[in-house]
């Protein structure tokens, strides 16, 4: 994709964190080609290991850290680790999530208590171990990947529904807590994402009629916002869920 100068990430120094969806290596090569060094966190059986190949691909350095994100000594271990090996730290992508689906009176505590940890107690994790490090230089950028789930209900999904809308007021508060010290917050909030590419088959589903685009999303198009996000251009944009569903949330 073509860089605008004023989203020119080179020389910054960036963290996303890693799930097994599949979407890390496609949002940590946007960085990459924007200029950006990434250093990738998750478990070992997450995308990390194919996020830093897009990442290095790029001519970009990268690191993988294997890291459990719902481990406060792990995430405080990961974001030194990641501040030595790039020299700095000036942009934190929270990508790591779990998608659930059950009717709410099956779900155990422990399905609630494991969806939330990974999902928003991560994100908390992250954002206050890498933090320190952002308010001491007074900048830094924070993109949380969210879903449409934050403002919209579904069925069989009231745990998944819950989590997000507690990234999204996260994300609200925390840019107000950190706004004067040039940290801007935001969030993305994904709509319906597939690897696959689109073919005949895949327009006769009823949830891609249903979509406005016609089509289900690729973590490609996240890219671009998530490169703005992370960029001095969104100096004036703080506290925000911007959705990219293909106009999902038009029926609401």
């Amino acid at each position: 994709m073509s860089i605008p100068k004023e989203w020119d990430l080179t020389g910054r120094k960036a963290i996303i964190t890693a799930d097994r969806r599949g979407w890390t290596q496609h949002l940590a090569s946007a960085l990459a080609e924007a200029g950006a060094d990434v250093a990738v966190a998750g478990s070992a059986r997450s995308d990390v290991a194919a996020a830093v190949a897009a990442v290095e691909k790029h001519g970009r350095k990268s690191a993988a850290i294997t890291t459990d994100l719902m481990d406060v000594a792990s995430v405080a271990s990961m974001a030194e680790k990641a501040g030595a090996e790039l020299g700095g730290i000036d942009i934190l992508v929270n990508g790591a999530s779990a998608e659930f689906g059950k009717p709410f009176m099956d779900v155990s505590e422990s399905e609630w208590q494991t969806l939330m940890d990974f999902n928003v107690k991560s994100m908390f994790l992250c954002s206050q171990a890498v933090g320190k490090t952002m308010l001491a230089q007074g900048s830094g950028r924070i993109v949380n990947i969210g879903s449409g789930l934050a403002v919209r209900g579904l069925g069989n999904s009231v745990a998944a529904c819950a989590a997000q809308g507690a990234i999204h007021q996260f994300t609200s508060a925390l840019a107000l807590e950190w706004g004067r010290n040039d940290i801007r917050v935001n969030s993305i909030g994904a709509g319906w994402l597939t690897l696959d590419e689109p073919n005949e088959e895949s327009q006769k589903e009823l949830l891609v009629r249903y979509l406005p685009s016609r089509r289900k999303g690729h973590p490609n198009d996240l890219a671009t916002l998530l490169v703005y996000l992370a960029s001095d251009a969104c100096g004036f944009v703080t506290g925000q869920t911007i959705f990219i569903d293909g106009g999902a949330l038009a029926h609401a």
